[in-house]
């Protein structure tokens, strides 16, 4: 199917959300005539008002006839003055490809590159073009790696397919901004009628009379099902689409091995879902981690952090390119699963072009340090920017420890508040410990899945697990409240905890972890010993 036929198909399903936006506007019109001829006035006016408050979304809907802006693809700009290498490479494969190259070029901070076209009557007329890519690509890529990826999007262009996904961006679009306004119009109705409940049940209660159990499962019934209706057809319209899309993804495979080379194709196709996992690893566990302390990596850092991170986690990411994705990421994911699409690739003849690996990706750009510290001024919202600065990667760490630490609430918090007049601190844990109430206040912690009731001996061992965690993170919250507490900061394991002071003199620096957990364990023995645990800690500061 040509470029054209896959545009006017999209167009047809496209037309089909207007077509069912009209015939729901026909049955409302329908039954608001039904009523105002032989219901009573009322009833009438009532049904009206119904119609009309759900036909507003539909008409929004209908109107919403401009294509979407480009949203939500924060990045940074770059001209062919500022990248001159980048842009020599960008326009280099779109000749080989025989496309036009994009007008823009914008870098971002995912693991992506895409590209998009503003095409003109309904996609049918090609128009200006713009590349986004992400830098975590040009972090983790050769520039060989690099080459097969654009080769790859440049191969929607000479498909025609930027401006076929015009029309079913559209599409998905308009249904999902549809269904939006209904969920949102049935939550609110949700929330107005538990409110309405709960006042209702207070009075009640008040006069000393039962309150009734609040149900709010019938409120906002009816956009519910609206939206359901239009949610059907999302369903619909991506299925009808997805052979399609993923028809291009293969075709794109192959015009980037032609022009590429298929080994170098196919390790780029090996390569982004490892550095997909491996990206979000960082963000959750490095390039956020100050947050709490509201701090941020050193100027740069938080996109030029990754590569460090990848070069001392090199034998873990090894390891993930073995085990590719066998299946999409959604029935509706209108990529293949890359397994597939590799073994597609490397299933074509050899073509002598295995060696040719180059160097990092990232050295196409003038100034790396420069251009990575550029994209967070242009992707980080006005509130982030204000945040800290740490001198390094190491006061990060300690800054978001202490910040955490400081503001610990877990169950064993909470189950010592509730059962002592004193403040839920690790003093007034070990007195109770010591007074014999361990095991009474391991009753009122949450119950693990089939836990057994506290009067069976194995109550015990079922809930050592939850007071040993929460044991342990009361200990630090003590050491971090007097400063006396370092986190050792490393690319390739988690951080580790080392103890100064007293637990340092005591045991040596090496094994105060050891020493911290045999300490823990000691303190929630069936016959407890908090002896080992306060010979750790620091003395108590003294009043002046």
């Amino acid at each position: 199917m040509g470029a054209t036929l896959r545009a006017l198909r999209a167009l047809v399903l496209f037309c089909g959300f207007y077509l069912l936006s009209l015939v729901v506007l026909a049955v409302a019109v329908a039954v608001d005539a039904a009523a105002v001829t032989w219901a009573p006035g009322a009833l009438a006016g009532k049904v009206v008002i119904v119609s009309l408050l759900l036909a507003l979304p539909v008409v929004r809907g209908l109107f919403m006839l401009r294509t979407p802006e480009d949203e939500g693809l924060a990045g940074l700009p770059v001209t062919a003055a500022d990248e001159p290498r980048l842009w020599e490479l960008v326009r280099e494969l779109a000749a080989a490809t025989g496309t036009r190259a994009p007008e823009t070029v914008v870098l971002t901070g995912d693991v992506n590159a895409s590209v998009s076209e503003r095409p003109r009557l309904l996609g049918l007329r090609p128009g200006p073009r713009r590349l986004h890519l992400g830098v975590p690509l040009l972090t983790g890529l050769t520039e060989a790696q690099l080459r097969a990826v654009l080769a790859h999007e440049y191969g929607h262009f000479t498909g025609g397919d930027t401006r076929l996904s015009a029309l079913v961006v559209r599409g998905r679009a308009q249904i999902a901004r549809t269904v939006g306004h209904f969920h949102a119009k049935a939550d609110g109705k949700e929330a107005a009628e538990r409110v309405r409940q709960e006042k209702a049940a207070a009075k009640r209660t008040a006069k000393g009379k039962q309150a009734k159990e609040v149900d709010t499962a019938g409120a906002g019934f009816v956009y519910r099902l609206m939206a359901a209706l239009y949610t059907a057809y999302a369903k619909f319209y991506l299925r009808a689409t997805l052979s399609t899309a993923r028809a291009q993804e293969y075709a794109a495979d192959l015009a980037a091995a032609r022009i590429t080379g298929r080994d170098a194709t196919a390790s780029a196709l090996r390569e982004i879902p490892v550095l997909d996992a491996a990206h979000g690893f960082y963000l959750e566990s490095y390039a956020t981690l100050g947050l709490p302390a509201r701090q941020l990596p050193p100027r740069g850092q938080l996109f030029g952090g990754f590569g460090r991170m990848l070069t001392a986690r090199a034998p873990e990411l090894a390891r993930l390119r073995e085990r590719l994705p066998a299946e999409p990421a959604s029935p509706y994911d209108s990529h293949p699963p890359i397994a597939d699409r590799v073994l597609r690739v490397e299933a074509l003849p050899a073509d002598g072009r295995g060696g040719e690996t180059g160097g990092p990706a990232l050295a196409l750009l003038t100034d790396p340090a420069r251009t990575l510290a550029a994209l967070e001024d242009a992707v980080l919202s006005d509130e982030v920017r204000q945040f800290a600065r740490a001198a390094e990667w190491e006061q990060l760490l300690d800054s978001s420890m202490a910040a955490g630490l400081a503001s610990l609430d877990t169950p064993l918090h909470r189950a010592l508040a509730a059962c002592t007049e004193d403040r839920p601190t690790l003093p007034a844990l070990l007195a109770l410990i010591d007074a014999g109430g361990l095991w009474q206040l391991a009753e009122r912690l949450p119950s693990p899945a089939q836990a057994p009731a506290p009067g069976d001996p194995a109550f015990r061992e079922a809930v050592r697990p939850v007071l040993r965690d929460s044991l342990r993170s009361m200990v630090l919250a003590e050491f971090s409240a007097r400063s006396l507490l370092h986190w050792e900061f490393s690319w390739a394991r988690p951080a580790a905890v080392r103890l100064p002071g007293s637990a340092s003199d005591l045991v040596g620096e090496a094994g105060t972890e050891a020493a911290l957990h045999a300490a823990v364990a000691a303190a929630l023995a069936d016959a407890p010993d908090t002896a080992p645990l306060r010979a750790l800690l620091p003395p108590a500061p003294q009043p002046a």
